[in-house]
């Protein structure tokens, strides 16, 4: 069955090259002008990815971005313009998967199109088989993709979960920033790589109980992070 995608921008040539594009490449596309239509859209159909334009009328990219993380771990990419701010570029508070600038070329587009979908499709048979993981009061649940600290339910963007999932398998074991996009992000990844850092910022004022004094998450400086192999 053909992959679809929602593409949500408020250019119409964008909107007409990506469909055009895209369907070449045989995938299925709805197309969406505002943040309200694309809401609208996502709500009363099934899709397998999103490519999502950071300013829209109505209601803004990641404000879209955000209400769909409340429902839904789809795949989205922010298409952004140069310039704008890097922590909203890079949708890490509200879950995004990736982003590219524009101007864009369209194959750097396919390409990373193909590279998250490969990988969503890959993630659950992945988790099927993993069992709780618990270290002190912080447990995650690979399978169901959850986290609970003190009993209490802890809210991670997809990429945060991933990176969570990924020190806590690999306790003690020090992470480059490099070594992470490599095997968080999946694919050879053109971006900044302060990304990182910003993901572990956010992770950390998630699951620490104190962010001055980490307990969990820890900074091996000049070479990346780590997770403690501490009980």
């Amino acid at each position: 069955m053909a992959k679809r995608i929602l593409l949500v921008d408020d250019e119409p040539l964008i909107l007409k090259g990506l469909k055009y594009t895209l369907e070449q490449e045989g995938y299925e596309t709805e197309s969406a002008v505002d943040g309200e239509e694309a809401l609208d859209k996502f709500f009363s159909g099934e899709f397998d990815m999103i490519l999502l334009d950071v300013m829209l009328p109505k209601m803004d990219g990641i404000q879209v971005c955000q209400r769909i993380r409340e429902h839904s771990n789809v795949p989205i990419i922010m298409l952004t313009a140069k310039g704008e701010d890097m922590d909203k570029i890079l949708g890490l508070e509200y879950g995004a998967d990736d982003y590219i600038p524009k101007p864009f070329n369209i194959l750097e587009v396919k390409a990373r199109i193909k590279a998250i979908l490969r990988r969503a499709a890959a993630v659950p048979m992945a988790n099927e088989e993993k069992k709780n993981i618990k270290v002190r009061d912080l447990e995650i649940n690979p399978s169901k993709r959850t986290v609970t600290l003190a009993n209490k339910e802890v809210k991670l963007t997809a990429k945060e979960f991933d990176l969570l999932q990924l020190f806590i398998a690999n306790r003690g074991k020090v992470f480059t920033r490099k070594q992470m996009l490599e095997t968080v992000w999946k694919y050879d990844y053109t971006g900044d790589d302060r990304t990182v850092d910003v993901h572990i910022r956010r992770l950390r004022e998630k699951i620490e109980h104190d962010t001055t004094q980490p307990e969990f998450i820890f900074t091996k400086w000049g070479v990346g992070y780590y997770f403690t192999d501490k009980d």
